[in-house]
């Protein structure tokens, strides 16, 4: 029978398609590994010289933020077992591993005449470990993890933190740059803006009406100031890549009204488009939606200028073109209607939701991640937030960097088997069918973490981690086994051909927003 399910931006019938056997190869030089970040894995927090971070700080508030009052004081103490969890990556046959700098392992306050040896050699015996087993090391240089003495300056709402930022990019570049050929610089900004206006991690502020503009604008100088640094001074010699990383929410339409549509609109702007627009579009600074409207809102709040800070003309060239790849982090999707009236939502931080005034949701249908409503799993979604990347960004080379599924830890998790398979599949229909230009994919996680408020009570890790041994004793999941077989045939298995051949389905193209301008049809799927 037809089933009518999803609205999506313009649908395409370039003709029927079953799948083939080819469609679920992975291209020759597709990198497949898995991710880590610092804070989360090493433990060893007052370790050799390491300061403090605004996660050291943060769980230590009365009450505890974190489920359970855990901390990642010890966390899977890979700090002491990097050369055991490098021989799990071999084991497993990953290409890559992407991993987190503790910024204040390398700089204990953040100052650039205070550089902690002891850390430059843990992560110069990390890197050397890794590539002697064949393994790339994509390293990220902060992932949440801001010295609490930078946080004391104001952090990412202080503009200096820019140059602080520079000069830390400046010794990684200069001590690891000569093996690590991939780089990002800084995780998810969209997620760290929580910390400054929900209380909800670290630094744990709440500032109500810019404070997330601010640091979003400062982290995006940021990044651009180490992109040019790596090329002006670094690039020649050391011939590596510089990426900047955004976090991909999908975003459909509720129903097919207008209203739902131009919320969808702003709904992708206000995520995606935020950090992404300044960096890989043709022209630059903010999307002029989000600039428009909180011009608009700002004025209406009786402000003398707006919320939103402007770049100069100088900053917008420099920031523009900045990244030689676009990391993606995907994990979810979301139905998007127009919001009326502002009464908060966990979806998204308050001030901009009151900006932008959507209200997101899953469909009933969709599983969740690890029992997060907010975790909404559809893996078609990975697909269609690569088209919007190749449509809108002129289809720059991207790296998924994290993807991944959370649950309770068992070791028999075909769940999250399922859920790689799923999204791998439209990984590939999105590679193979839409030429999208994807050349990685990065499991979250290696290892069962400290999952930030959650601690340690939600597992991505496809490497169990036990918790209740000092030792912290690792073991392989069945998810890192049905790896295994991946990466030995670089191929998707059977299960994953048949399944496609249970239906047909339409090819998809997705054109430029502005949605208003744009005529949408129906996706139809065959059942």
């Amino acid at each position: 029978m037809f089933q009518i399910r999803y609205v999506v931006f313009a649908l395409s019938l370039l003709g029927w398609s079953i799948c083939l056997d080819e469609d679920f190869k992975f291209p020759d030089g597709f990198k497949i590994g898995a991710a880590s970040s610092a804070y989360q894995i090493e433990g060893a927090f007052n370790e050799d010289g390491k300061g403090e971070s605004i996660w050291d700080r943060f769980v230590r508030q009365n009450p505890s933020p974190i489920k359970n009052n855990s901390t990642g004081d010890v966390a899977a103490d890979s700090y002491h077992k990097y050369k055991e969890d490098v021989q799990l990556l071999k084991s497993v046959g990953f290409d890559h591993y992407r991993f987190s700098i503790s910024w204040t392992r390398i700089q204990p306050k953040g100052e650039i005449n205070e550089i902690n040896k002891k850390g430059i050699d843990y992560y110069n015996a990390l890197i050397d470990e890794l590539l002697a087993n064949k393994i790339e090391p994509l390293v990220t240089m902060t992932h949440f993890d801001l010295p609490q003495a930078l946080q004391d300056l104001g952090g990412w709402l202080n503009p200096e933190i820019v140059n602080y930022f520079e000069d830390y990019a400046y010794i990684l570049f200069t001590y690891f740059g000569d093996r690590v050929k991939y780089w990002i610089t800084i995780n998810e900004g969209l997620i760290m803006l929580l910390g400054y206006n929900l209380k909800v991690i670290a630094p744990g502020l709440h500032i109500n009406g810019s404070g997330e503009y601010l640091a979003a604008h400062n982290i995006i100088r940021a990044h651009a100031k180490a992109y040019r640094l790596y090329q002006r001074e670094f690039k020649e010699k050391q011939n590596g890549q510089v990426g900047f990383l955004v976090v991909g929410k999908y975003m459909m339409p509720f129903d097919d009204s207008e209203e739902s549509k131009r919320a969808t609109e702003r709904a992708f702007q206000f995520t995606i488009g935020w950090f992404a627009h300044p960096i890989f579009s043709e022209e630059g600074n903010y999307p002029q939606i989000m600039r428009e409207v909180i011009e608009r809102n700002s004025i209406a709040e009786k402000r003398r200028r707006s919320r939103l800070p402007s770049f100069t003309p100088e900053e917008i060239n420099e920031i523009k073109g900045s990244a030689d790849f676009f990391g993606l982090n995907h994990y979810s999707t979301y139905l998007v209607k127009a919001k009326h009236n502002f009464t908060g939502g966990k979806a998204m931080p308050p001030i901009t939701d009151r900006d932008f005034m959507v209200e997101l949701s899953c469909d009933p249908s969709w599983n969740s991640s690890g029992g997060n409503k907010n975790f909404c799993i559809f893996p078609t979604g990975l697909r269609g937030i690569l088209n919007f990347i190749k449509n809108n960004y002129n289809n720059p080379p991207v790296f998924i960097t994290e993807n991944g599924y959370g649950d309770s830890g068992r070791k028999d998790d075909q769940d999250r088997i399922n859920y790689h398979q799923d999204y791998m599949t439209e990984l590939l229909k999105s590679i193979h069918i839409d030429k999208c230009n994807v050349f990685g994919y990065t499991v979250w996680s290696l290892l069962d973490s400290f999952e930030w408020n959650s601690g340690y009570s939600l597992k991505f890790g496809l490497i169990h981690v036990d918790y209740e041994d000092r030792d912290r004793k690792r073991s392989l999941k069945q998810s890192a086994r049905y790896f295994q077989d991946v990466l030995k045939e670089r191929i998707l298995p059977k299960s994953a051909h048949i399944k496609c051949k249970t239906f047909r389905k339409a090819f998809i193209t997705y054109t430029k927003i502005p949605l208003r301008k744009t005529m949408l049809k129906i996706q139809l799927y065959l059942i």
